[in-house]
Formats: C-alpha cells, structure tokens, sequence
C-alpha cells in the first residue's frame, strides 16, 4: 500500500492540510473514512489517466470506500475557510456526500499524475496564483478556523465568540448556510478527530477535552459508528487514518 502526504507551503497553510495520494496494488481495499474536521478535493486515477474527479462535503458520520486494485487517488485535503475562498461556493448541499467536477479544473487535467512531488508543487504554484485574484478576506473568519484547528476542538462556542467578536448566532448561521451543519457538531468532530492517534497506540481512556469516559465512548460512537476499542481493533483492516497515522 501507498500512502503519503505532503504539507502545504506557509502560504497555503491557512487553506489546506495536505495534499495526499494512495494507491494498493495489489488488491480491492474497502477503507472506513471517519469524520476529521476537513473536505476534499480528489482525483481518480486510472493507467496514468484522469477518470474522475469530486468535491466531499464534510463527513460527520463515517463513510465506507472502495478503491479497485491499482487505481490511484491523489486528494487535497482542504480546511473549511477553502470552500468559500478557493471553491466559491457552498458545500451544504453535499454534506456526508460528494459532488463531480469538470476534469479540467483548476486545470488539473494537465498535471503530472505519475510524480507526485511535482504535481503538489505545480498545482501549489497555480492556487497560490488563483489566491492574489481574490477581494479581502474577512479576517474573523481567518480567526475562527485558525482557532478551531489549533484548539481542535477544545473550547465552547461561547467562548470562540469573544475571540472573534462574532456573536455566536451569527457563526452558527455561517456554518450552517456554508457546511450543513452548526458549530457545535464541527467542535465534536475536532475533538473525536484530535483522539484517533491515542486510539490508533491502545489509549482508548478519556483524553482531558472529553468529560468522561461515558462522554468519550458516545461522542465516538456518534461520529466513527464504533467504540474507541472497536476503532483500534479494526484499525489495520478498516480505518484509514488511524492505519496510516504513523506514517505522517
């Protein structure tokens, strides 16, 4: 199995994660996506072609995935402030889904699929490019992600609120309006999110940002569909992030 990421430059930081690709070659592999706080952008590659290529909305539930035998997937994993500003659009509307492209967005089409480095790196070169077109960007909203991923999670919406100066009617409107679904949801899956790596060593007690033990295992369960001892039992077979957690 091929898995690898690559982190975005500083210039990017603000809107993307990482750029990731993953292969088998050897056999059909049914992965469990499990909900971590970001979309996607992907491309399916099939004999050094592109055959496909979506936008996910943001997963609150876990999603079941089948990728064929020698098909290649290279992703951007994007934050959430990057569906207004390098998307323009909503994403509401594919919340626990996904959407087609044209094949030549973002003229994509004409990357290199077989060298990933360079094809990070040219693709890279052309966001940043399509960044200087754009208007001011309300800098709260640069404010809010940067705090939330930071924090991952680990916060009330109250408290956001005065970080911000943005009444937390008018952030659960946005986020409603833009992603499908209000803050509080986005907090517990930062929080689940920020658990998998203790899940994926055998930790599976309550981290500190969870109450309890009861409040661990159910905000888990609510957004993986298994306890925090399932995950880690499963996670060679099934889980995708916490398989290849070690290797980021």
């Amino acid at each position: 199995m091929l898995y690898k990421e690559i982190l975005p430059s500083e210039t990017l930081q603000n809107f993307i994660k990482c750029f990731w690709i993953f292969q088998d070659t050897e056999k059909d592999v049914v992965n469990t996506i499990l909900p971590d706080g970001y979309f996607d952008l992907i491309l399916k590659i099939e004999d050094n072609k592109l055959v496909d290529l979506f936008l996910t909305g943001v997963w609150t539930k876990p999603k079941d995935v089948i990728t064929k035998k020698g098909i290649k997937l290279i992703g951007i994993r994007c934050k959430l402030i990057s569906a207004e500003f390098l998307f323009k659009q909503e994403i509401n509307n594919i919340l626990d889904s996904s959407t087609p492209l044209p094949l030549n967005h973002w003229s994509i089409d004409q990357l290199p699929y077989n060298n990933f480095n360079k094809f990070e790196s040219l693709l890279s070169s052309s966001i940043i490019q399509y960044l200087q077109d754009l208007k001011k960007i309300d800098e709260r909203k640069f404010k809010l992600f940067n705090i939330l991923y930071q924090k991952e999670g680990c916060l009330e919406v109250s408290e956001l609120s005065e970080l911000i100066f943005w009444s937390s009617r008018q952030i659960n409107r946005y986020f409603n309006k833009q992603f499908g679904f209000p803050l509080k949801t986005f907090l517990n899956i930062l929080r689940c999110h920020a658990s998998y790596k203790e899940i994926a060593r055998g930790e599976t007690s309550a981290p500190l940002n969870f109450y309890d033990q009861a409040h661990f295992i159910k905000e888990i369960k609510r957004h993986t569909g298994n306890t925090p001892k399932q995950l880690f039992n499963d996670k060679n077979d099934r889980f995708l992030q916490l398989k290849t957690i070690d290797k980021k």
